[in-house]
């Protein structure tokens, strides 16, 4: 009986042994993990905590980082069924509804929509004062019809509704309708506005660059450029600008070595964000190498983007 009893206590001081030895991961664990970039570290993180709403609506963004729209979609609504009072969560759910829209036939389209600007609705009834919901209604009101929902008057109320918040944003919502109505100097007026109020500039200069790179005024669009590395160089909280500077650059097929310095630049910063995955980074970095004849470094940045995140398919489908 002695010797009995002294196994079981030894089985369990080993069996409290590994598990103090046994990773004890977090929710905030995860959420780095996604700010830098690191898709599959998040989810397995994840996957070894229990459920709740805050799990769910970070499998949600992980799944946005990924482009895996639909599966991001049912995260985000498990996360609003468990709390249903959550802003951030209805502010995702839009976010990822609003994603499936933009890839969905015309009359999926016009369904997911009105649940889109439901949900952003949502999202400033439970919180007023949040700039990034505000912000997303009134970028789904300027671009959407009003058969579901939008319009410029809506957006207008909603830049009035930011101004006392973020008198930056509102300018540059003003400034985003006036573009789509092809009023092209109030944009560009509105728009500087944003830039002299802003007080991280670096975003407001990757605004003006697209803005000049729309309307192929390219000697502008190269001042700005310059304009997002100077002011992201000096503000920490500003490295995500350098990646919307680098899609600028791609999307107007100039300057592949500038491009390449500001995604370098961005993966080199302490300050990543889930808004410009690493992933995706390395991606573009793999694609402009390529372009470049420089296969073998090409090859090296699609690797790195898989080892963060080996579902990423344009990295997966990437002719190098």
């Amino acid at each position: 009986m002695r010797l009995l009893l002294l196994q079981v206590a030894l089985g369990s001081l080993l069996f409290a042994s590994a598990q103090a030895a046994a990773p004890q991961f977090t929710l905030a664990q995860a959420h780095a993990a996604l700010q830098e970039g690191e898709a599959d570290r998040a989810m397995a993180i994840l996957d070894s905590l229990p459920t709740s709403a805050e799990s769910h609506n970070l499998r949600c963004r992980v799944q946005m980082t990924l482009q895996q729209w639909s599966a991001a979609v049912s995260a985000c609504q498990a996360a609003v069924r468990l709390d249903d009072s959550s802003s951030l969560y209805h502010l995702w759910l839009g976010r990822a509804l609003g994603e499936l829209a933009d890839r969905a036939s015309f009359f999926s389209a016009y369904s997911l929509g009105k649940r889109v600007r439901d949900e952003f609705q949502n999202a400033v009834r439970l919180d007023p004062h949040s700039i990034e919901a505000l912000a997303d209604l009134g970028e789904f009101d300027y671009e959407a019809p009003a058969i579901v929902g939008g319009g410029d008057s809506k957006a207008y109320e909603i830049a009035n509704q930011l101004e006392s918040l973020a008198p930056a944003r509102a300018h540059e919502l003003r400034g985003r309708i006036a573009e789509k109505n092809k009023n092209y100097s109030t944009a560009e007026r509105e728009f500087k506005q944003a830039l002299a109020l802003d007080p991280h500039p670096a975003f407001q200069w990757t605004v003006l660059a697209s803005f000049y790179r729309r309307r192929g005024r390219w000697s502008d669009f190269d001042i700005a450029i310059n304009n997002v590395l100077q002011s992201a160089q000096r503000d920490r909280q500003a490295a995500v600008a350098l990646y919307d500077g680098a899609s600028n650059l791609i999307a107007a097929r100039r300057n592949p070595q500038l491009a390449i310095r500001l995604l370098q630049d961005y993966l080199a910063s302490p300050s990543k964000s889930e808004q410009a995955p690493a992933f995706a980074a390395f991606t573009e970095l793999a694609r402009l190498h390529a372009q470049l004849g420089d296969q073998t470094t090409a090859l090296q940045d699609r690797e790195q983007a898989l080892k963060l995140a080996h579902t990423y398919r344009p990295a997966q489908e990437l002719k190098l």
